[in-house]
């Protein structure tokens, strides 16, 4: 299979990457610059230069491609712009198309209180206020599976492993910041968590075996940012300290410290696992163990 990634030199999308490969299939990657293409020809895939802003120029990439991944990062509304152009694109072909999401639409602001509420794929939920909108690009995507196209949304939660989970470093940064390792409120708030290979193994038997116009979650742990400060200052031998929003945007950004660090978010996987046989690898549970990483440091 022809597997074309869009945004193949981030985080999640590396990974991604790197699992078609070793399933055998053909990986090409569109990156935006020289360092991300070389990255993916020491992997074994074959580099697409481009820039979501001008999709035009690599529109015959993505006709080429049996299966499209969108793994890239923009803001709300181009991103919406992008992936319906994409949609229009392949309308008819029976071509596979993956969209990425984030459990971020069903969050809750609780300024680090705890939630009970936990959400299965198909779950009622009020969409988050902050970026709830991009459910509206979730329901286009499914809904294109009337139109000739074979699509999917794929909704993790946290990702960590490898040291890469933004949050993790945000901690990191709290900390150079203000001295502290720094959590809002209690602290008790979360998202449920997942390791970024085992979230590319979900898109790999998405791809493989998944069903036109689902949504799939992937998730294997929660570890509320109380817990997880805790961990950093250790690995700093620093203190931590509560803040409120006020003082966290200070040395977060706003949306950082809105979207990231005040709201819970807890999901579950329930049809990635039973549809799909999806489950977490055993070895790659606890968030914690991502922590000490060299990269969150270097």
């Amino acid at each position: 299979m022809n597997v074309l990634v869009i945004g193949a030199g981030g985080y999640l999308g590396s990974s991604i990457v790197e699992r078609f490969l070793t399933g055998n299939h053909e990986v090409r990657g569109l990156v935006r610059n020289a360092s991300a293409a070389q990255r993916l020809r020491n992997l074994g895939a074959i580099p697409i230069n481009g820039d979501l802003t001008a999709l035009d120029s690599f529109l015959p990439e993505i006709l080429e491609a049996d299966a499209v991944i969108y793994a890239a990062q923009l803001m709300l509304e181009p991103e919406k712009e992008t992936v319906s152009t994409i949609l229009a694109a392949i309308e008819g072909t029976g071509k596979t198309f993956v969209f990425t999401s984030g459990t971020g639409v069903l969050s809750q602001r609780t300024d680090g209180e705890w939630s009970e509420d936990t959400f299965a794929e198909e779950d009622h939920f009020i969409p988050s206020k902050y970026i709830g909108a991009r459910r509206d690009t979730e329901d286009m995507v499914r809904r294109a599976a009337d139109r000739g196209v074979r699509t999917m949304v794929v909704r993790p939660s946290m990702i960590w492993g490898r040291g890469g989970c933004p949050m993790i470093d945000g901690l990191y940064r709290s900390a150079t910041a203000t001295g502290s390792v720094c959590y809002i409120g209690r602290g008790l708030n979360l998202y449920s968590n997942v390791h970024v290979d085992d979230v590319a193994e979900l898109f790999y038997l998405a791809v493989e075996k998944g069903t036109a116009g689902a949504l799939y979650h992937a998730v294997s742990g929660e570890t509320n940012f109380r817990t997880i400060a805790d961990a950093v200052a250790r690995a700093l031998d620093a203190p931590t300290r509560s803040v409120d929003l006020d003082e966290a945007i200070t040395f977060w950004d706003k949306f950082t410290a809105l979207i990231a660090f005040s709201v819970c978010s807890r999901s579950r996987a329930v049809r990635s696992r039973s549809e799909l046989g999806w489950r977490p690898h055993p070895d790659r549970l606890d968030i914690l163990e991502d922590v000490d990483h060299p990269n969150y440091v270097g």
